[in-house]
């Protein structure tokens, strides 16, 4: 009785999965329907979608490495350091995580309205509507995401290690440099890989602060919300296969990385 109780609930999980699975591949494979091959390597190649994927590689990687730079130090912060608050500063970091992406674009609209945006504004760049808003926008959604990554990694670092460097001489600053970041490694080579296809999925906070330009501010997410307020299925859908090869390519990639352990 019992062995066919443990059969029926291993049955039962396993069939579960396996309709998630085919629910997932028959939403993917029913661009399929809508879209030529012919029309696809076309479409692959037009102006605009170059456009749109020089613009969301470019942006991705220059907000991946501000976000890896103030990540680093961040994530070993909180990973190795007693410090006042600590819990208010985790739950501020974590509300980027969880807030929709359209509300952080609102709430950096609004910042760019104030006297003290209007001033970083007229000495910096103009965010609103621009190019650097997308970096600023992908920067304020993926930099919270970066530091969780990061702090796993440096949390899996035994501080022995350390605390040995340090008894050979080595200062705080040759510690971290020359034992903990090799260490890091793997873990630094697929957060930011995880963080840089973020970047480039990323939308709502965006097409909020640097809005949905055609061949200004269209990123590959934001190139899909024009093609379909034009009615223009077939651009559409290519533009999200190109989105899901770079998803499957980064997921293999941190994978071949780290083995089979995922970073979540």
């Amino acid at each position: 009785m019992k062995y066919a109780t443990d059969k029926l609930f291993r049955i039962s999980a396993l069939s579960i999965l396996f309709c998630l699975f085919l629910y997932f591949i028959a939403i993917i494979l029913s661009g399929v329907t809508v879209i030529e091959f012919e029309k696809f390597i076309k479409l692959l190649f037009s102006e605009k979608i170059i456009y749109a994927v020089k613009l969301s590689f470019i942006t991705a990687t220059v907000s991946t490495l501000l976000s890896l730079l103030i990540a680093i130090p961040s994530a070993y912060a909180l990973s190795r350091f007693r410090i006042p608050l600590k819990g208010i500063i985790d739950v501020v970091l974590d509300i980027p995580i969880i807030i929709s992406p359209v509300a952080l674009g609102a709430i950096l609209l609004i910042f760019f309205n104030t006297p003290a945006g209007k001033f970083i504004e007229r000495t910096t760049f103009p965010f609103v509507f621009s190019i650097p808003g997308i970096v600023l926008a992908q920067f304020t959604v993926v930099c919270a995401l970066a530091v969780r990554l990061l702090k796993a990694t440096f949390d899996d670092i035994d501080q022995r290690f350390e605390k040995m460097g340090r008894s050979l001489g080595f200062n705080s600053f040759a510690a971290f440099f020359r034992i903990v970041i090799p260490l890091a490694k793997k873990g630094l080579l697929a957060s930011a890989i995880l963080t840089w296809a973020r970047a480039v999925g990323e939308f709502g906070a965006t097409v909020t602060l640097a809005g949905a330009m055609p061949m200004r501010t269209e990123t590959l997410p934001i190139a899909i919300f024009l093609s379909f307020s034009n009615a223009d299925i077939e651009r559409a859908m290519a533009v999200v296969f190109i989105l899901i090869a770079i998803a499957v390519l980064m997921l293999l990639s941190i994978r071949r990385i780290t083995g089979e352990k995922l970073l979540w």
